[in-house]
């Protein structure tokens, strides 16, 4: 039943709904929006993740990938919690992936490592780009498979 004092657009948005589904949108929108991200710190954090790709520069090849997150994170970490946040992610991530690239070189003498260290780069330049595109957008992004260094 609808209630009395319900208009009758209100009345036609609900009308195709379970009770289930009108209650989970009433709890959506009574929550109201989630708290907005500054648009200076949603660039810097993609930029900060997105600096993970200093790793194909051919100045910086091999450690470029953290140099890069690790100074735009201390550059700006006191300036926007965001960045502060996402910076220490893509910091820890890029560690991760130097470990994992690392441990998969040293396995390409028991040829298994040819496999992966495509793997890992495909793993990192993927992940990187989805981190940084949920940065840009405000979502708190954690990356998978990360050892957390810094906390």
């Amino acid at each position: 039943m609808t209630e009395i004092n319900e208009t009758p657009q209100e009345q036609e948005k609900t009308a195709g709904q379970t009770e289930a589904e009108q209650t989970v949108f009433t709890q959506a929108t009574v929550s109201g929006p989630r708290k907005e991200v500054n648009r200076d710190a949603r660039m810097w954090s993609m930029i900060c993740h997105l600096a993970g790709l200093a790793l194909f520069i051919p100045v910086l090849p091999i450690i470029g990938n953290i140099i890069a997150p690790l100074i735009i994170w201390q550059v700006k970490k006191d300036d926007y919690p965001f960045v502060d946040e996402q910076g220490k992610e893509a910091f820890n991530f890029q560690l991760s992936i130097l470990i994992y690239g690392i441990v998969s070189g040293l396995l390409c003498f028991a040829c298994i490592g040819f496999v992966l260290v495509p793997a890992v780069v495909i793993f990192d330049v993927v992940f990187l780009l989805i981190a940084a595109i949920n940065a840009n957008e405000g979502n708190h992004y954690r990356y998978p498979l990360t050892i957390r260094f810094i906390k």
